[in-house]
C-alpha cells in the first residue's frame, strides 16, 4: 500500500484550496497596480543589499559601502534582463521574432508572456559582476559571492510570487493530499493545449452572462472572445465570484503548490547551506560554486513536482528542460568550486565573531 492510500485512510478528507490570490498587491485602474512580483523582486534586492551591507561590518570584504548601492543596482538590472532573455532563448525562441500590434509590440518585452528564467537571471548576475568588478578593479569571483549570498533569499520571495501569480505550477497531484491546490488560471492554456476541456466551461460562463450555445459556437469558430472570457473567469474567482468559483472548481485538476516546494528549496534551503558554509572566511568564488551545485541539485529535486512547460514537455529521459539546464549547472558548480579553491588567494568574507582572516590562505584550507 502507498503511503498516499494510507494517508487517505488515517487523515480525514478535506477540500482541495482553489487558489484565488490576487496577482496585484494595490490595483489602481483595471490592469494598472503594483503587483506582488514586483514587490517580490524589490525585496530580494533589498535583502541582497542589507545582507552586503551586515557582511560588510562582520568580515573583511573587497566592496566599499559607497560602491554598494551602484552594484546592486547593476545586479539588479543584470537579473532582469538575463531573467527575461533567457526565457526567451531557453524556453521559447519565438519570442525574439513575435510582433504584437500593441504595446509593448516586440515579444521579448512582454512579459506576460512566459515570464522568467532563472538559468538566465544568473547569466545575466554574472555579466553585470564581471562589468562592475573590471570598473572598480575587484577580484569577479569575490563579486560573485556576495551577490550570491543574498540572491537566495530573492530566490525564496520570487517563487512566493509565483504561487500568488498561479504560474509555474505544479503536476497532478491527489485530491486527498493535503497541500493540493487547484489554479483557476489552468484553463487559460486550454485553448491551445486542452481544447477538448472548453465545452466543459459551458455551466461557468451561464454564470458570467453567455448562454451555453453561444459559448460552444464561439469555441467551435476560434473566436477571440474565448480568451477574453477565460480570463474573465479567473478574474470573478480571484474577486471571490461564489457562484462562478463553486461551478469552476470540479472542472481543475489538484495540484502539487511547486513554487511552495521551490521556495523553500531553492530560496531558504539553500540560503541556510551558504549562510553556514560562509560562518569562516572563504576563498572568492568557492560560494559562488557551492551555490551553482546546490541550487542544481534542488532545482531537480523541485522539477519533480513542477509541470514542465506546456510547449515543451517532458523531454530526454523524460527529464523536463529545467532538469536538464540544471544538470549542466552543477558541473559548472563543482568545477568552478574546485577550481577556486585551488587558487592561491587570500579568504574573505566570513560573518562568526572573530571571522576576519589573520592567517594565510594556506591555513584556511584546513578548515
Amino acid at each position: 500500500m502507498s503511503s498516499n492510500h494510507i494517508l487517505a485512510a488515517v487523515l480525514p478528507i478535506h477540500p482541495v484550496y482553489l487558489h484565488t490570490l490576487d496577482p496585484f498587491a494595490i490595483e489602481f485602474t483595471d490592469g494598472i497596480g503594483i503587483r506582488w512580483y514586483g514587490l517580490a523582486y524589490l525585496t530580494g534586492f533589498l535583502l541582497g543589499y542589507w545582507s552586503i551591507l551586515w557582511l560588510s561590518r562582520r568580515s573583511t570584504i573587497l566592496l566599499k559601502t559607497a560602491d554598494l548601492s551602484d552594484f546592486v543596482f547593476s545586479v539588479a538590472l543584470g537579473c532582469i534582463l538575463g531573467g527575461r532573455i533567457g526565457y526567451c532563448l531557453f524556453y521559447d525562441p519565438t519570442l525574439f521574432i513575435t510582433i504584437f500590434p500593441d504595446l509593448p509590440y516586440w515579444g521579448v518585452l512582454a512579459v506576460n508572456h512566459g515570464g522568467m528564467a532563472s538559468h538566465g537571471g544568473m547569466i545575466g548576475i554574472v555579466i553585470a559582476c564581471y562589468i562592475f568588478a573590471r570598473k572598480r578593479g575587484i577580484p569577479v569571483p569575490h563579486l560573485f559571492d556576495l551577490t550570491i549570498f543574498g540572491a537566495t533569499l530573492g530566490i525564496f520571495f520570487g517563487r512566493i510570487a509565483n504561487f500568488i501569480n498561479g504560474e509555474l505550477v505544479g503536476r497532478p497531484a491527489s485530491e486527498n493530499y493535503w497541500l493540493a491546490v487547484k489554479f483557476p488560471q489552468d484553463i487559460l492554456s486550454w485553448p491551445k493545449y486542452n481544447p477538448e476541456k472548453l465545452a466543459d466551461l459551458a455551466p461557468v460562463v451561464k454564470q458570467l452572462g453567455v448562454a451555453p450555445s453561444e459559448w460552444l459556437q464561439w469555441i467551435a469558430l476560434q473566436r477571440p472572445q474565448v480568451d477574453s472570457l477565460l480570463q474573465r473567469i479567473v478574474d470573478e474567482v480571484q474577486n471571490n465570484n461564489i457562484l462562478v468559483r463553486t461551478s469552476l472548481e470540479p472542472l481543475l485538476t489538484p495540484r502539487y503548490p511547486s513554487q511552495l516546494f521551490a521556495a523553500f528549496l531553492e530560496g531558504l534551503l539553500l540560503f541556510l547551506f551558504l549562510f553556514w558554509v560562509w560562518r569562516k572566511p572563504r576563498k572568492p568564488g568557492v560560494i559562488t560554486g557551492l551555490f551553482f551545485s546546490g541550487y542544481a541539485i534542488v532545482r531537480i529535486i523541485g522539477e519533480f513536482y513542477r509541470r514542465p512547460d506546456l510547449h515543451l514537455g517532458y523531454q530526454f529521459l523524460s527529464l523536463t528542460r529545467g532538469q536538464w539546464l540544471s544538470v549542466g549547472l552543477f558541473a559548472v558548480g563543482i568545477a568552478s568550486s574546485l577550481y577556486w579553491r585551488s587558487r592561491p588567494s587570500e579568504p574573505l568574507g566570513g560573518w562568526r565573531d572573530g571571522a576576519r582572516p589573520e592567517h594565510s590562505a594556506e591555513e584556511e584550507e584546513q578548515d
